[in-house]
């Protein structure tokens, strides 16, 4: 850090005037000088903190990467450097001093104060956050208006506070490597745990419960519906069985569609064997493969179908049936 600029002194030698003063180094307490402000404080757990604060000091800005805008020379940017030490940690690690800078100048023994409780306490804040978005999702919806974002952070809020309250009714669900802790010490994280549990111990805003069997003057005539005719699957097979005819039963159904197969497996297996007619036909005929089977009729079954109205170009497949028989190979 460097002090502030001295003032201007007349050099017979001449040359630029310095833009900042003397250093000082953090490390070697010599170039420290008077300290402006000094306070000690007494606390519950670090013992005494004793805070010593020197005004208008400033670091030396020898980049730009963060003034890339700023025309002109960097700034001289001043502030108030304060040097906390405490006599114990809770921790009981080694106590080393604390350094700390403020923007601001000027500072009173209270901003003193203010400043290095503040730094202590930031570990609360970072925590708090990380457990509003972490466990109670403030960042996880996708809100579209500022108002929307709002009333959520509202609600976050409110949930822990219900949090906060709740520590001394919740049940302690820590995890095996997690110390016992008091009520008052615990937090809203393992609250959160057992807060499921309070819904024995709270009441209900809602009033007492109504009896479900009305008063005598309240009755309700209940009145039965007509109910539609429905017929099972037992009584309508047994009025099918009165009539005449059959029933048609499932197994009756899968025979005559397994007849059915049947036949068509035997006619497709008999036409591409060797088809010989009786000796009305005259000459036998053999099916080639690959093409339609061929129909033979005789002279008789010609002039038959003839009298009935047939064309002679497309025979009835009955009588073609009953007048081949086929040779086996």
């Amino acid at each position: 850090m460097r002090r502030p600029t001295p003032p201007r002194i007349y050099d017979p030698k001449g040359g630029r005037p310095p833009e900042h003063g003397g250093e000082s180094v953090f490390a070697d307490r010599t170039t420290w000088g008077a300290e402006q402000v000094v306070t000690i404080t007494d606390t519950r757990l670090y013992g005494k903190a004793t805070a010593q604060a020197w005004d208008r000091l400033h670091p030396r800005l020898t980049r730009r990467a963060a003034w890339l805008n700023h025309e002109g020379p960097l700034p001289v940017i001043e502030g108030t450097v304060i040097r906390l030490v405490v006599e114990t940690l809770p921790s009981g690690g080694v106590n080393k001093p604390v350094w700390l800078w403020w923007s601001g100048t000027g500072a009173t023994p209270g901003d003193a104060d203010r400043c290095w409780q503040s730094f202590l306490r930031r570990f609360d804040v970072e925590h708090t956050f990380r457990l509003f978005k972490q466990t109670l999702g403030w960042t996880k919806p996708r809100l579209r208006s500022p108002e929307a974002a709002d009333r959520w952070t509202s609600l976050t809020i409110a949930a822990y506070a219900q949090l906060r309250l709740a520590r001394p009714l919740a049940t302690d669900l820590r995890r095996p490597w997690e110390k016992p802790a008091p009520p008052n010490k615990r937090t809203p994280a393992r609250v959160r745990r057992g807060f499921r549990n309070l819904r024995v111990k709270t009441g209900s805003p809602a009033g007492a419960p109504k009896p479900s069997r009305p008063g005598p003057a309240g009755r309700r005539v209940r009145r039965t519906a007509v109910r539609p005719l429905v017929m099972t699957w037992a009584e309508s097979s047994q009025r099918v069985r009165h009539t005449d005819a059959p029933p048609i039963t499932r197994s009756v159904r899968n025979h005559v569609e397994l007849d059915k197969r049947q036949a068509r497996k035997r006619a497709s297996n008999a036409l591409q064997n060797t088809i010989k007619c009786r000796p009305a036909c005259r000459s036998p005929v053999r099916l080639a493969a690959g093409k339609a089977p061929i129909s033979v009729l005789s002279h008789e079954h010609q002039e038959e179908a003839l009298h009935s109205g047939q064309p002679s170009g497309a025979p009835d497949r009955r009588l073609v049936c009953m007048r081949v028989h086929v040779e086996e190979p």
